[in-house]
């Protein structure tokens, strides 16, 4: 690492250890995303911190980054995981160029250091899906490729790549946890880990134990009631729900959990966040 980034990072890791966390050591930490926006809101019902776009956040002006740095200072809130990495840049393909994507990543990951990240989600379909007379076996190369990449450039922020699942209406490729774990032994880089989105897997029809099986390399969780990709409310909405967070307690996660669904603070905030705790409890 060179001295402007570890000094960038040294200065951003101070400002953001001197506000205490919420959720308390040893427990899973409930978000959820949203943008920047919406900080005093998430704050206002008792969440533990904002997961925000990170496209949303490169694509700032630097005086409006300024702006949402100092909101976040101020808030009691932090932003420790980001979404929606990439979104009109691709990783794969004949056109890709890995030193503008790496040029980009750099800046964008700084930015979210900044703002207290430890994990910056990567889904972004659009980003690597198998374009049109390319094989799978060939973006699957070219995907590893990017990560090694974005692996050294997370690190050099201190931070973490979540490759996320995604469902096969969204993503042509990396579908199942199973898939993402497959992919971080080839990739093999520390700065690169996966998540699982509880929706993706619900709809993917994937057995939850992929928890089991990869309990050493998860290090974010999304989620939402995959009826209708709702804020989760109770218990009865998904008969895999006692499952699933039966071997969350198992594995000892302690990581973030955000929810990315459809709803609102105002209608289902509350009720949200009380399911939440009183199944990870």
């Amino acid at each position: 690492m060179n001295r402007r980034l570890f000094l960038k990072g040294a200065v951003s890791a101070y400002a953001f250890t001197r506000t205490p966390a919420i959720s308390k050591p040893g427990e899973v930490a409930i978000g959820v995303c949203a943008g920047s926006e919406d900080l005093a809101k998430a704050e206002r019902w008792g969440f533990d911190y904002l997961e925000p776009p990170a496209a949303a956040i490169a694509a700032l002006s630097a005086a409006e980054f300024e702006r949402v740095r100092q909101q976040v200072l101020a808030s009691r809130l932090r932003c420790r995981s980001f979404n929606s990495l990439i979104r009109t840049m691709q990783v794969v393909g004949p056109e890709v160029n890995l030193d503008a994507v790496s040029r980009y990543l750099d800046s964008t990951l700084d930015r979210c250091r900044q703002l207290g990240a430890s994990v910056v989600v990567w889904g972004s379909a659009s980003s690597r899906n198998i374009p049109p007379g390319r094989s799978k076996d060939q973006t699957w190369q070219e995907i590893k490729q990017f990560l090694g990449r974005a692996g050294e450039i997370a690190k050099s922020h201190g931070l973490v790549i979540g490759i996320e699942p995604l469902r096969k209406q969204e993503s042509n490729i990396i579908n199942t946890g199973a898939e993402a774990l497959r992919l971080l032994g080839e990739v093999n880089h520390p700065n690169v880990k996966m998540i699982i989105d509880y929706y993706h897997l619900r709809v993917e029809n994937e057995d939850p134990e992929i928890l089991l099986r990869a309990r050493e390399h998860i290090v974010h969780l999304h989620f939402a009631n995959p009826n209708g990709r709702r804020w989760p409310r109770s218990a009865d909405e998904d008969p895999e729900y006692e499952r699933f967070f039966q071997l969350l307690k198992q594995i000892g996660y302690t990581g973030g959990l955000s929810i990315e669904a459809r709803g609102t603070f105002e209608e289902d905030g509350a009720a949200s966040l009380a399911f939440l705790r009183g199944e990870l409890g």
